[in-house]
């Protein structure tokens, strides 16, 4: 199991001081806000630091307003480009939205595409916003601890089985996959770039001979797509009210409080645990993952057409075909961000549940009252029925809030969900115009 950080430790205690683990007594006056939380305004005026915030950490926000560089220009162009997919009406920006986040507009469990898009890809589509942060694939990631460092074990990489590297990689896979932007081909690709209103540009930052050889306009495409998203501000804003509580300039409100606080109990929520809700190195703001790897034993969701066939599975990890021999990763995928998560419409990698209260209910229910999530065959609970049955002890049934048992008392009750999820709220981009 994962170990807290000292710096969580002692802040995880101001927190429970002020919020009494419970909802009484009120913290004071000067560390939240009295109003009952209602929904952020589009942006909010910020003031000087508030004063005797227990919240408050130094952090350093990226810069703002930097122009983009003409590789990153490019990049917008290409991202926004409904042209470059077969059906001539899907972009990049059809499945991650800047309205929502980079993530889809609407609840579907997996997005539609294809030539004729009709065909339901393989995972449900997460933000891109703060991916550019993310490290490399490896199967020891090392953090800091009380102790030394901990070794978190696999973590990091794009896409939710983390398979590569790079954003720039990471672009080319929904290029040419058949069930999203359904190039047949590098140089069906290649040919549909060379045909863009912006094709000069591209000779101008890649050589003029970049279009006769398919492999370097894709890898192109990839490149100005990958600075893209490094460098406009809307990838990466932080402008959510927990920014403005970590940088001393807003208050939590008493509720938002005590679900920061079940957050971090690591006997309550516990989501810190991989959700890290500390500044990185450097004062780098928090990014709510640890980008680790994790089987949570999600129900089956026959939203999705290939489920139907009792025979599919999605493994996760496992499913990359470098890693189909280590079955002890099978059912596992990577541990995404929380910022804007209240925003979402869809939740897991296949998109079972699509209300944040559900999610949390799963979490602390999953085992005390397994039936509500799992059906019955053959008057049998078929736990875990999203992966074949020689991979269901891969599930996590170690870490608060999964270590519970039939019939006993979840780890959150329905009032500790609803705080929960209020802090979860502040999370979300939009509170202020700028860090």
């Amino acid at each position: 199991m994962r170990g807290k950080s000292g710096g969580a430790i002692a802040l995880l205690g101001a927190v429970l001081v002020l919020a009494a683990c419970g909802r009484s007594p009120a913290p004071p006056a000067s560390t939240v806000s009295s109003a009952t939380p209602t929904a952020a305004p589009a942006t909010t005026a910020i003031s000087a630091p508030i004063a005797d915030n227990p919240v408050q950490r130094h952090v350093v926000f990226p810069s703002l307003n930097v122009p983009l560089s003409p590789r990153a220009a490019l990049g917008k162009q290409i991202f926004f480009d409904t042209t470059l997919s077969a059906s001539g009406h899907q972009s990049c920006a059809s499945c991650h939205d800047p309205a929502h986040a980079y993530a889809p507009a609407n609840a579907l469990a997996v997005q539609l595409g294809g030539p004729d898009l009709r065909q339901q890809g393989a995972r449900a589509t997460p933000s891109l916003r703060y991916m550019d942060f993310t490290p490399y694939f490896t199967r020891h990631l090392y953090i800091p601890d009380v102790e030394g460092v901990e070794d978190e074990g696999m973590a990091g990489g794009f896409m939710r089985d983390g398979r590569v590297n790079t954003l720039h990689e990471q672009a080319a896979l929904p290029l040419l996959n058949p069930r999203e932007m359904a190039n047949a081909s590098v140089t069906d690709f290649s040919t549909r770039l060379a045909r863009a209103s912006y094709a000069d540009q591209v000779r101008q930052l890649f050589g003029t001979s970049v279009f006769q050889q398919p492999d370097q306009a894709l890898a192109a495409a990839g490149q100005a797509l990958e600075s893209f998203e490094s460098e406009d501000d809307s990838f990466h804003p932080f402008t959510s009210k927990f920014d403005a509580v970590l940088s001393g300039h807003a208050r939590f409100t008493a509720q938002e409080l005590h679900g920061f606080a079940l957050f971090n109990n690591p006997d309550k929520g516990n989501c810190a645990s991989c959700h890290l809700d500390l500044p990185g190195v450097g004062g780098r703001p928090p990014l709510f993952t640890d980008y680790s790897y994790v089987a949570l034993g999600v129900p089956r969701n026959m939203e999705i057409s290939a489920n139907r066939d009792p025979r599919y599975y999605d493994l996760g990890v496992c499913a990359r075909p470098e890693m189909s021999r280590e079955t002890v990763y099978c059912g596992n995928f990577k541990t995404p961000t929380l910022r804007n998560i209240a925003t979402r419409q869809a939740f897991f990698h296949n998109g079972r549940f699509h209300k944040l209260d559900e999610v949390m209910h799963f979490y602390v229910e999953r085992d005390t009252n397994a039936g509500k999530w799992y059906p019955k065959v053959g008057g049998k609970l078929l736990k875990f029925d999203d992966l074949p049955e020689k991979y269901r002890a891969n599930v996590d049934n170690f870490r608060v809030p999964m270590n519970r048992h039939p019939g006993q008392k979840p780890a959150l009750d329905d009032t500790e969900i609803t705080d929960v999820i209020a802090f979860l709220k502040t999370l979300d981009d939009g509170y202020m115009s700028h860090p």
